[in-house]
This record gives structure tokens, C-alpha cells and sequence, in this order.
């Protein structure tokens, strides 16, 4: 699988780097040679805003870089820049090792203190000068470092006299925010992070077109040209395949590559430094840098009257039945917590976990959530939140059209008129001074027997069930507010 310059750049326009570090670690010199490509002579002690074109790496994003004084007397300017960026470059000079020390000393406190988080690039400026005598391996000196301040992506020694690495310090910087490793990768574990693995088995699950659990020779070739516009050779195949089996035995079987072989793939990349190529597939699939789907793969109605709201569709209603049918599977009309969080595994969470949901809908006694109860959250979630309805759809595996998904209902204005409702969802505030039963109302409709005690609840708490009337089955919501002053 080829590495990823084809790769999005995850909605970015420009990258703003902001160089940082002790007076004289070569700061300046580090940002002219960028730019002019030769070591310049005769600099301002702080270079205005440098912009690197948008060709001068393969994402084809412009780079901003922003010098920095290290002086007191600038230190408003310079936690302004920081709170600005998109990354950050800290240098040290080779010459001089007490700039080294400061890096954890003073630096990498500061930026914390600030609670400036972005990704760090630590380089070492003036290489060139270092004491020949005096020969430092950075991995025993930064290593310590590294594994206390995980912000660090890299570290790299360059010098602006003989532009050696110079073009390598701005690519790695721009490649932190371009393709972050903390979203994807877990440094403590040394794992996948659990995000990543979700969203990875989603994009698995949707191209296993047979449904057979592997993807084989013309699903993985369909995944290759969807998400880098290039055919897979069949030896290229055969070579996928063996260096799985030689490292994952259970990554690969008679019908093709299984999940644990494609989450495999993608550690074996992100082990390499190829991270842009695990960005690649994310970004083809919809997913932002927080490994949720972005809002142009999310088409929800994003405005609609205040006396109007939003519903499922008879036809999304139908698919989520029919997703509860499928991991009931002990056929009790219940779906387990473990049963529920399978349904969620290619969600990046459980939406349900917390409030306004967690204990919104009726569950039977040992808690599990019913069939009315699982059918209630999706409505409050979609009345709630349409945009959340409609990806957390979209993670469970709806196929039809994102936009036939959702409903904005009528005007109840025209309701009115028409003496006649269209919506399916009603929404009921219940409101009253303390102990004046709301909770015990909610609790009610939830089908919970009354309690002679109870905690007060503070603020909002939503309730929803369905409602059979005369012959009619519709959803009420009831919202408890907790107290009227």
C-alpha cells in the first residue's frame, strides 16, 4: 500500500509553526535558511512572519513561520504566538549544551503552564560547531525527556551554515499537524488507540463487500484505488499478505486479510513513520483529526424554526430496528451493556454513556435497554442533537442516503391550523418548585417504581418513551427542570 501523498490535509489551509528557544540557539538563522535556501549573513534579531509555499512539501500546504524573542521584555508577544500555534519548533544549540538542559528546565514547563498543546519539535541548531571531541548521541539525553513530555514528536540536528536537515526540521514540523500521531497511537501502550481502532474497523467492515470477515485480492485492490487512486499489483498482494502472516498469523486466512491483519497494517505503518498513509484512508472515509466524520460527510439540517424539530425517517427508524434485531442476540428484546457497546464498537464512544441519554429511556429490570427504550434514544438524540443522530447512523452501518436519514417536521403554527400534528416526537417540559415530584413524573413514565427517597436532581433531565394512543404509537419527551424559582 503506497504512503499517502495523496492524502487531505484534514481541512487545513496553512500550518503556523512558531519557533521558540534560548537567545542565540539559532532561531533566526534556522528560519532565513528555510526560505532563502543559503545561510544568510546579516539578520534582524527577529525575522518578520516567513511564508514557505504551498509546494515546497507534498501536502501542498502553505507554511507561516513565526520568530520569536526569548527576552523578558517580550514575553506577552511570545505566549500570544504560542497560544497561536499550530506547532511548535524548540531549538537548543549544539555549541552551547546548557540550552539542552533548559529544554525540560524551563521550555517544556512553560508550554504547559500556558496549556499550550500542540505537538513539539525539538531540534538542534549549529551541529556544524558542536566540539568534535565531545560527540553526543541525542537518544540516552533526549529519551528521558521524550517519555515525560509526550507532546515531543520528534528531534532532529541541523545546521543553517550547511543547510544539512534544515527542509527536514519544517516538514517534520508540518507533518505533526498534518498527520498527529496522538490520535492514532498510544506511546505509553505502544498500541493503537482505541478511537483509531473503531474507526479502522468501520472502514474495514464497509469494504468487506461479502461480509465474509477478510477482505480478499478484489476488495483489498477496491480499497487501495478508493483511498490512493492506484490498483494494487498482485505480486504487491502477495507481499501485503506475507508480511502479515510473518508477523500476525491470525491476520490473514484462507478468504483473505482479516481485521486483526488490517489493524496490523496500520501499526506496522505508524511504527515506520508512515503515519500519512493511516490519515489517507481516515480522511477518505470522512474522518477529522479527532477521528470523528467530519460535518461535510454529515448532511443534517442545520436550521429549521424554533417550533420546528428534527426526526428519524420511517426508512432510518427501520435500520435501527433492524441493527437492535441483530445484536439481540439472545432474542430477549433487550440488548445487554456488552451487547450495546458491541453495536457502538465502530462508533468512536458509546453516545449514550452520559447525560442528557444515560438513563433516559426505559430499560426492564435487570437494566438492560428494550427495544421502546432503544427506539426513545435515538429519537432524543436526533431532537437533541441531528448532527450526532446522523453520524452515530452512519458508524453503525446505515447505506442509504445521509440526507433521507432525517426529517425537519412541520411548523406546529401550521400543526395548528391544520388542527392535525405531523410529528412523531412531542416535547414536554414539566417544571415545579423542589419536591414537587418531577423526578418521581419521569421516573414514572419510565415505568420505575416509585421511591419514597430520592436525590434532587440538579438541572436538566430528559425522559423519553413511547406512547400508545387510541390506537396511535408516538414519542413523548419529558424534560424536568429542577426547581422553579
Amino acid at each position: 500500500m503506497p504512503g499517502g501523498n495523496s492524502a487531505a490535509a484534514g481541512g487545513k489551509t496553512g500550518v503556523r509553526i512558531v519557533v521558540v528557544g534560548d537567545r542565540g540557539t539559532g532561531k533566526s538563522s534556522l528560519i532565513a535558511a528555510a526560505a532563502t535556501e543559503s545561510f544568510p549573513e546579516n539578520l534582524s534579531p527577529v525575522l518578520p512572519p516567513t511564508r514557505l509555499p504551498a509546494d515546497f512539501f507534498p501536502d501542498r500546504v502553505p507554511i507561516i513561520i513565526i520568530d520569536t524573542s526569548a527576552s523578558l521584555e517580550s514575553r506577552g508577544k511570545l505566549n500570544e504566538e504560542l497560544k497561536r500555534a499550530d506547532v511548535i519548533i524548540l531549538t537548543y544549540a549544539c555549541d552551547f549544551p546548557l540550552t539542552l538542559t533548559r529544554l525540560s528546565s524551563f521550555w517544556l514547563q512553560e508550554f504547559r503552564r500556558l496549556e499550550v498543546k500542540v505537538p513539539v519539535i525539538v531540534v538542534g541548531c549549529k551541529v556544524d560547531l558542536r566540539d568534535e571531541n565531545q560527540p553526543i548521541s541525542l537518544e540516552p539525553v533526549m529519551g528521558p525527556i521524550m517519555q515525560q513530555y509526550r507532546e515531543i514528536e520528534t528531534c532532529i540536528e541541523c545546521s543553517a551554515v550547511t543547510l544539512m536537515q534544515v527542509p527536514d526540521v519544517f516538514y517534520y514540523a508540518q507533518k505533526a499537524v498534518l498527520h498527529p500521531t496522538a490520535p492514532l497511537f498510544d506511546q505509553d501502550t505502544q498500541a493503537l488507540q482505541p478511537r483509531c481502532i473503531r474507526a479502522l474497523r468501520r472502514i474495514f467492515i464497509l469494504c468487506d463487500s461479502d461480509m465474509d470477515g477478510a477482505l480478499n485480492d478484489a476488495e483489498l485492490n477496491d480499497f487501495q484505488v478508493k483511498c490512493f487512486d492506484a490498483p494494487l499489483q498482485p505480486a504487491e498482494i502477495v507481499g501485503v499478505r506475507r508480511v502479515v502472516q510473518e508477523k500476525k498469523k491470525e491476520g490473514v486466512n484462507d478468504l483473505g486479510l482479516t481485521l486483526e491483519g488490517f489493524l496490523f497494517l496500520h501499526s506496522l505503518f505508524i511504527d515506520k513513520g508512515r503515519l500519512e498513509t493511516t490519515w489517507a484512508v481516515l480522511r477518505k472515509f470522512g474522518y477529522d483529526n479527532d477521528l470523528k466524520l467530519r460535518d461535510d460527510f454529515l448532511p443534517a439540517p442545520s436550521k429549521h424554526a424554533p417550533d420546528q424539530s428534527v426526526e428519524l425517517t420511517i426508512e432510518a427508524v427501520e435500520f435501527v430496528r433492524r441493527v437492535f434485531r441483530l445484536f439481540d442476540t439472545d432474542n430477549y428484546g433487550a440488548l445487554r451493556p456488552t451487547e450495546l457497546d458491541e453495536l457502538f464498537s465502530t462508533a468512536p464512544e458509546n453516545p449514550w454513556g452520559e447525560a442528557p441519554y444515560k438513563d433516559a429511556a426505559e430499560r426492564n429490570t435487570p437494566g438492560n435497554l428494550t427495544l421502546k427504550g432503544f427506539l426513545s434514544e435515538w429519537a432524543l438524540m436526533t431532537m437533541l442533537d441531528p448532527r450526532g443522530s446522523l453520524a452515530n447512523l452512519l458508524y453503525i452501518g446505515y447505506g442509504g442516503n445521509p440526507a433521507s436519514a432525517l426529517h425537519v417536521t412541520r411548523r406546529r403554527s401550521v400543526d395548528r391550523k391544520k388542527q392535525q400534528a405531523e410529528r412523531n416526537v412531542f416535547h414536554c417540559l414539566v417544571f415545579g418548585p423542589k419536591n414537587a415530584g418531577k423526578s418521581t413524573l419521569l421516573n414514572s413514565f419510565l415505568g420505575r417504581p416509585f421511591s419514597e427517597s430520592h436525590e434532587l436532581t440538579a438541572g436538566e433531565r430528559y425522559a423519553v418513551n413511547v406512547v400508545d394512543q387510541l390506537g396511535v404509537r408516538m414519542l413523548a419527551t419529558l424534560l424536568g427542570v429542577s426547581s422553579l424559582e
